[in-house]
């Protein structure tokens, strides 16, 4: 295991009814574990957030900031990893984030760092009021404001006290319509729009689909099976087994909660409450805003769009596979590591041809598709681990791009590696999930019937010629489009677990080149899975360039296996194997361009 946080995990509901005794033993276990798990958690922020002034030197928190904990972790051999929000004179940074890492036995090992500029504005009185910064961000995309916040900006060498204005309602649907507004508080000038749902079709893609006429003809595998109920007599409401019809994984089983004797509903107890409701084709701003799913006999599906339970089948499907993923390989309890399960919304808005994770729903948004490129909705099961897997990231390193242009494609390192780790443990969950109906892969999107066979792949991520997906890293990577960009780190994923060259897995030819020409030879999936989870969790940051993925690659790898080990070799052969090296980093990256 790559280690755990120390919150405590959040337990199955009990098959047996009856048994109290068992749950109040369980409970007060639970109880004493949650007590030492808060007091080690108390301790090790209060000696984190003393390194970090103490420190300052090498932090750069000074002493008009206060820090905030956003995350704990303790590894196995007991090193800590602190991650922290600033706030400057009690106004939150954006782009201040950096994680504190100490010894087992509390004493400062080092930091990682957003910026590496000081944060300090000439005042935090501001000339804009919020309604007035409110109305210029909502203007700028044609929205709603819904919350203003005075922050420092902190993204520039030259931080400046500005507004955060979240907007709703501006864009489409399939693009995604909540955006985060950072407008000046002086000047009034929009520093940035970013949107706070990043689709897993590109805007670009998109038009790219349309001016070619393509039409999407997804491989479905769908087939019936007979119902399985909870035993008559159970107490209500009970765990139960039900079955499944799918438009993409053929037929699976889902864990249900029987809610009377004939009467189920598509939530799994046994996985922190996950649950997929309908959108009944509304824009739906909160998952609670949703309909349950309920049915007479716990079998749901028929494997097409002649019944709405189909895509809630692969949805159910696909949000807890997710979460058995992350649980069973990293020991993650849930996106946010909280114990909650996933929540997903289907059939979401009129005419959406894509899929989201909405941070504002905390939820997974699925259209039932444009009607034009897609006539069916994107609830593939790796379509669903690559977006989940963005709830991840945002929970941790939370990437952000270093522009968003006029049609809402995103730009930059950070904002690549977010598509390329969502891409990387996307195609984990297909693994894992091993499902005959949906064979894993290194391909993403397979499943959904475009010409060229799949949207990306990590062995040589050039032949996505839809998205001009690029093998290696180059100057050109500071401001790539993020999917375009995502194949310099998704291709040294592939060598560091599979290696340089031709092979044959799972049925699927890979011929996988490098940048030199030079052999590399992988140190299998599973350990490669670990070192770049630990990297995010530990090591990287909202700007964490390729460079910088590649030294918090190489940290995760040391604190494994060591630094003499042949997976650390491996580590760094599989980034020289995309042209990322220690020759070529660049002085420092590039900041937000205001």
């Amino acid at each position: 295991m790559a280690g755990t946080a120390s919150a405590a995990p959040s337990q199955p509901v009990d098959k047996v009814s009856d048994a109290t005794r068992d749950r109040a033993r369980e409970s007060a276990a639970d109880s004493s574990f949650n007590a030492a798990a808060l007091a080690a958690n108390a301790e090790t922020v209060k000696a984190a957030t003393a390194a970090a002034l103490a420190h300052a030197d090498a932090t750069g928190v000074g002493k008009n900031e206060t820090l905030r904990v956003k995350d704990t972790l303790i590894d196995p051999d007991g090193k800590r990893h602190v991650r922290f929000v600033r706030a400057y004179q009690g106004v939150p940074v954006v782009g201040g984030d950096l994680v504190v890492h100490l010894d087992a036995q509390k004493n400062y090992l080092g930091v990682t760092r957003a910026i590496k500029h000081r944060v300090a504005v000439p005042s935090v009185a501001p000339k804009l009021t919020a309604p007035q910064a409110a109305a210029k961000a909502a203007q700028s995309v044609s929205g709603k404001a819904a919350k203003t916040e005075l922050v420092v900006d902190a993204r520039s060498t030259e931080p400046v006290l500005a507004y955060r204005v979240t907007v709703t309602g501006g864009g489409k649907a399939e693009t995604g319509v909540s955006h985060s507004v950072v407008v000046d508080a002086g000047s009034g000038k929009v520093i940035s729009s970013t949107p706070l749902s990043d689709g897993f079709i590109s805007p670009r893609l998109k038009a790219t689909l349309r001016d070619q006429g393509q039409q999407a003809k997804p491989r479905k595998n769908a087939k019936s099976a007979p119902p399985s109920k909870v035993q008559p007599g159970a107490g209500f409401p009970a765990q139960a087994n039900g079955t499944g019809a799918s438009f993409f994984a053929g037929d699976v089983q889902l864990t249900t909660t029987q809610t009377a004797k004939d009467s189920f509903t598509l939530k799994d107890p046994s996985r922190g409450g996950g649950e997929t409701r309908d959108a009944g084709g509304k824009e739906l701003g909160s998952f609670a805003s949703g309909k349950a799913f309920l049915d007479s006999d716990n079998r749901w599906g028929n494997g097409t769009t002649t019944d709405a339970a189909t895509a809630a089948v692969d949805a159910q499907y696909g949000i807890t596979s997710t979460y058995d993923y992350y649980k069973a390989t990293f020991g993650r309890n849930g996106i946010k590591n909280d114990g909650a399960g996933p929540h997903a919304l289907v059939h979401f808005g009129d005419k959406v041809g894509n899929a989201f994770w909405s941070p504002e729903c905390g939820c997974m948004l699925y259209g039932d598709g444009d009607g034009e490129t897609f006539k069916q909705p994107l609830v593939a099961l790796d379509v669903t681990g690559h977006e989940l897997s963005h709830g991840v990231i945002e929970a941790t390193a939370d990437f952000q791009p270093t522009r968003v242009d006029a049609r809402q494609n995103q730009f930059g390192e950070a904002g690549s590696l977010n598509e390329s780790l969502a891409d990387i443990f996307g195609s984990g969950v297909e693994f894992r999930t091993n499902n005959p109906g949906n064979p894993p892969n290194y391909l993403l999107g397979e499943k959904l019937g475009l010409e060229q066979k799949f949207l990306r792949r990590m062995d040589k991520p050039s032949l996505d010629v839809l998205e001009g997906t690029v093998d290696y890293w180059d100057e050109g990577s500071y401001d790539r489009e993020v999917h375009a960009g995502s194949g310099v780190s998704s291709h040294a994923f592939y060598l560091l677990a599979e290696g340089s060259g031709k092979k044959t897995i799972g049925g699927v030819e890979y011929d996988s080149p490098t940048y030199d020409g030079k052999a590399v030879s992988g140190i299998g999936r599973e350990k490669a899975q670990q070192i770049f989870y630990r990297a995010l969790t530990r090591y990287m940051v909202s700007t964490t360039d390729f460079h910088e993925a590649r030294t918090a690659t190489l940290q995760a790898a040391a604190d494994m296996y060591g630094e003499n080990s042949t997976e650390y070799k491996a580590v760094d052969a599989a980034w020289a194997g995309v042209n990322v090296t220690t020759a070529n980093t660049p002085k420092e990256g590039p900041a937000v361009k205001r």
